[in-house]
């Protein structure tokens, strides 16, 4: 059971990078990021765009690479926790613990500004470690002779 939840938990990353340069590509910036630009810029993203457009360019082109930069590294996350991790190779089950590096920066980059991605995030944030926990026994347990 832990290991189909980490299977979704891969999986959440992956579709929300997709919707996010989905978003790239109509608004110039994913929704979510929204609260956490207005925050730091003291201004709305359409105001952004119409003050600034090279500037709101710009911001859209790092969205673009952030967005693709995070599917990257939940497909590899998730070919991780499919094969190796699924037959238990000792490596997998660390090599899955960086993946909570992404996850709290995640966090404090964007859930500090903006009450609802902060809920949204601890759930990976919390879960992971839980379920990589969990999973332990069958790593690290006594294996027979």
């Amino acid at each position: 059971m832990a290991w189909l939840l980490l299977v979704l938990l891969a999986l959440f990353p992956i579709v929300s990078s997709i919707l996010d340069i989905v978003s790239d590509r109509a608004v110039g910036l994913p929704s979510d990021h929204s609260a956490t630009f207005h925050a730091l810029a003291g201004v709305a993203w359409p105001a952004a765009v119409a003050a600034t457009p090279g500037v709101a360019h710009y911001v859209t082109l790092l969205e673009y690479g952030y967005a693709i930069h995070e599917l990257v590294f939940a497909l590899l996350f998730l070919v991780i926790v499919v094969i190796p991790f699924r037959r238990r190779e000792v490596w997998a089950w660390w090599a899955c613990w960086i993946v909570l590096i992404a996850d709290v920066a995640y966090t404090l980059t964007f859930g500090r500004h903006d009450g609802q991605i902060l809920r949204q995030s601890l759930i990976p944030d919390i879960a992971l470690p839980v379920l990589l926990l969990a999973q332990a026994p069958a790593f690290f347990g006594r294996r027979p002779a």
